[in-house]
């Protein structure tokens, strides 16, 4: 059976604190991957793997003090989300984490919205 979490019961945090307003949090993990070929032939025959990156948006209603702040003052963090669908709960932990931009929009009569893009050493998922 899939695990669907709902929004509404989930909650996510940075450095313990809860994120009033999220509106989303989304987030890519990319293993920088090299084929090696063989001398003469066009297939490969090994793969060997490098860096691996994180990136995430934090998606909030207005804006968001603490993420401000994080932003201006280039510090690191961590973002801890916990999602919860009944009695299934998954933990997914970004550590080492930091503010790369910060985007705001407003559409008429809609409200404004703060997207901040993040870059995490790892995450980890439970």
């Amino acid at each position: 059976m899939p695990e669907i979490y709902s929004a509404f019961a989930s909650e996510v945090k940075v450095n313990q604190e809860t994120i009033e307003g999220l509106q989303s949090i989304e987030y890519v993990m990319v293993k920088n991957r090299q084929s090696v070929g063989a001398i003469g032939s066009d297939e490969r025959i090994a793969v060997y793997f490098g860096l691996k990156s994180v990136n995430g948006k934090l998606r909030v209603a207005s804006g968001n003090k603490t993420l401000d702040d994080l932003l201006q003052k280039d510090t690191e963090f961590s973002i801890s989300a916990t999602l919860k669908h009944r009695d299934t709960t998954r933990k997914v932990t970004f550590d080492s984490c930091y503010i790369e931009d910060k985007s705001f929009g407003m559409a008429s009569q809609g409200y404004g919205e703060t997207i901040y893009s993040f870059t995490a050493t790892r995450v980890r998922e439970e």
